[in-house]
Formats: structure tokens, C-alpha cells, sequence
């Protein structure tokens, strides 16, 4: 039998945009998937990059 136990993690990512702007991802990634997209966003100057864990249906909330 299969346990269901380890279900897989999502992360979403929280930054600051270059105008100064906090963003929040919409979409979910897998922990790799996210490294990648951090190293994108801050490669074009984005600040304050993070990822974040999500639960399902969850979306992160950028900071005021």
C-alpha cells in the first residue's frame, strides 16, 4: 500500500519590484522551480526576493 503522507510542498515568492512596488506570485512552484524563478527576478533588479510555502489554494500576500 502507498502512503499519501508526504504530500508535495508549492511555494509561492514575495519581492520588491524596481520601482520600489511589493509583488506576490500567483502561481505555485515546486521548491526548484522556485529557486529559478528568484534567481529571474532578481537578476532584472528586483530586492527583498523570498519564497514562501503556499497550501493549496493559498496565495501569498506581498508586503505593505
Amino acid at each position: 500500500m502507498i502512503s499519501m503522507t508526504n504530500a508535495m510542498q508549492s511555494y509561492g515568492l514575495l519581492w520588491t519590484d524596481p520601482d520600489g512596488a511589493p509583488q506576490a506570485s500567483a502561481g505555485r512552484y515546486d521548491k526548484r522551480s522556485a529557486k529559478h524563478r528568484r534567481t529571474e527576478l532578481k537578476a532584472v533588479g528586483c530586492t527583498r526576493v523570498e519564497i514562501v510555502p503556499v497550501r493549496p489554494g493559498e496565495v501569498p500576500e506581498p508586503a505593505a
